[in-house]
């Protein structure tokens, strides 16, 4: 009776801290792309659901990919491991918010040359006031985005990525950093082709309201030239919405290809 009461089997709390620190290690750069790309890290995505949505999908991490010990986390040395998986996630995520920033700038742009730059509205992902054409363009990127199954693709990326940088590989910082440059001039550059065609035919109409107004005074320029703008932009989004949904769709795979540089092996 003795003998089978000390054969009974114990609880190995070594091997059960050790799963739990790869665990937790394994949700440092899903956990900090998460918080930082765009749709995952709305603000109108709840807390609780982006720390289940963390904790589910790095489940499979340590089950797949080597993940340092509980010995090796509790030395000084893994801070700079630590620091690299968080750097590493935060600038996937920084590269897609920045890229898909084109279509807020695209869309104020569009406010603007309309006159309707003062029609702001509360943005919760912005946490401020934005024109209400900007929300419009953001939601439509949204929408181009969740059609094309981006947010499982930017996932499997960010899965994909232990393979080719292991926990503890060197990490080239100055990499991290051109990526988020090159970003930036791809916004600039994406955002000024999607507002192009809208902008272009209201640059036209404002000189046609000009003319108009020099040659016959007596017209109020606020009365006649602001209500035919207004409808003009919209007659102008509606001639234009197949190829803006073209557009965004291309940012998308954009984002998508240059998330997928970033995070693969050189």
């Amino acid at each position: 009776m003795e003998s089978a009461f000390v054969a009974l089997p114990g609880l190995d709390l070594a091997r059960f801290g050790d799963m739990l620190a790869a665990q937790l290690f394994a949700m440092l750069r899903m956990g900090a792309f998460v918080v930082s790309a765009p749709v995952f890290g709305g603000r109108f995505v709840p807390l609780p659901v982006r720390i289940m949505a963390v904790v589910c999908l790095s489940l499979i991490v340590p089950q797949q990919y080597p993940m340092p010990d509980a010995d090796t986390l509790a030395a000084l040395s893994a801070v700079p491991m630590v620091l690299a998986e968080i750097a590493l996630g935060v600038t996937a995520g920084l590269v897609l918010t920045i890229l898909f920033g084109a279509a807020s700038i695209a869309g104020d742009r569009v406010a603007n040359a309309a006159g309707l730059g003062f029609a702001m509205q509360v943005d919760p992902t912005a946490t401020g006031q934005t024109p209400v054409v900007a929300q419009l363009f953001s939601l439509s990127l949204m929408m181009v985005f969740l059609g094309m199954d981006g947010h499982l693709h930017a996932l499997r990326i960010v899965l994909d990525s232990y393979a080719d940088f292991p926990p503890g590989a060197a990490l080239d910082i100055s990499a991290l950093a051109l990526a988020g440059v090159m970003a930036g001039v791809s916004m600039f550059a994406l955002g000024t082709s999607l507002m192009l065609p809208v902008v272009a035919g209201l640059l036209v109409l404002n000189l046609s309201v000009g003319v108009l107004t020099r040659s016959a005074p007596q017209l109020n320029l606020f009365s006649v030239g602001f209500p035919i703008t207004i409808l003009m932009m919209f007659v102008l989004l509606w001639l234009s919405a197949p190829n803006l949904l073209l557009g965004l769709a291309g940012l998308v795979s954009d984002g998508l290809r240059d998330l997928r540089d970033l995070l693969s092996a050189p």
